[in-house]
């Protein structure tokens, strides 16, 4: 058996490289349907994706995909403004359900007030400063923005992938080790809650489906940033 970086077989390294960049594009692709209404470009590429490569993983992500794939195939000339509607509606929080409005901010689910910039916002900051990134110039939202924290671990799974390229398990490691402890932290801890509001609020069904597909893809993560710490020395 061929092996490299501290005993580990090469053919598993390449395994967790190919996991590792399918991960941080799958989370870019969740960063960008939470951030804003799709164009579109946006609505017709997603109309043509073929996501059978992800059958069988989830049936969250499985019921997921085939309610966005349905609602796309039958799109129109008023698709998009539907979709924007309904985006507007429910995320940027212009709709709202027994008083209640579905953005997408971890502090609005975690802190007793339901307010913007408490806890969850602070160490959100925190974390992102930790690993020396910030956001754009120009964005103004909060950093604990769902969209933001997809971005996070898109990100840092490509320093993962690049850490095994070079060789470096102890900084992929680290580096998985953080993915999953943000993931439980600042994700998991209240996407249910966020998910459950905001299905009472949007009306299309490409809409409920991405809320069940990102379910399912935070699951499936979870458990596969688990397998491999499990393969990863210490």
């Amino acid at each position: 058996m061929e092996t490299t970086m501290a005993g580990i077989d090469e053919t598993l390294v390449g395994e967790f490289r190919a996991a590792l960049a399918a991960r941080a594009s799958f989370y870019e692709t969740l960063a960008s349907l939470f951030f804003q209404p799709l164009s579109q470009e946006q609505v017709d590429t997603m109309a043509q994706a073929d996501f059978s490569a992800y059958a069988g993983l989830s049936a969250d992500m499985d019921e997921g995909f085939n309610d966005m794939t349905r609602y796309l195939h039958k799109r129109n000339t008023g698709t998009r403004n539907e979709l924007a509607a309904d985006f507007t509606g429910a995320f940027v929080g212009t709709k709202a359900y027994e008083g209640k409005v579905a953005v997408p901010y971890e502090s609005v689910f975690t802190s007793a007030e339901g307010l913007m910039y408490q806890e969850g916002y602070q160490q959100v900051f925190a974390a992102f400063k930790s690993q020396a990134v910030k956001k754009r110039d120009g964005l103004d939202w909060p950093d604990d923005h769902l969209s933001f924290m997809c971005e996070f671990m898109a990100l840092l799974g490509r320093r993962a992938d690049a850490a095994l390229e070079s060789g470096d398990t102890a900084e992929a490691r680290r580096n998985i080790e953080l993915s999953r402890d943000f993931l439980d932290a600042h994700i998991l801890s209240w996407y249910e809650a966020f998910a459950a509001l905001a299905g009472n609020i949007i009306s299309t069904r490409f809409y409920r489906g991405v809320l069940k597909v990102a379910r399912g893809f935070f699951a499936l993560d979870r458990q596969t940033l688990e397998d491999m710490l499990a393969e990863l020395p210490a």
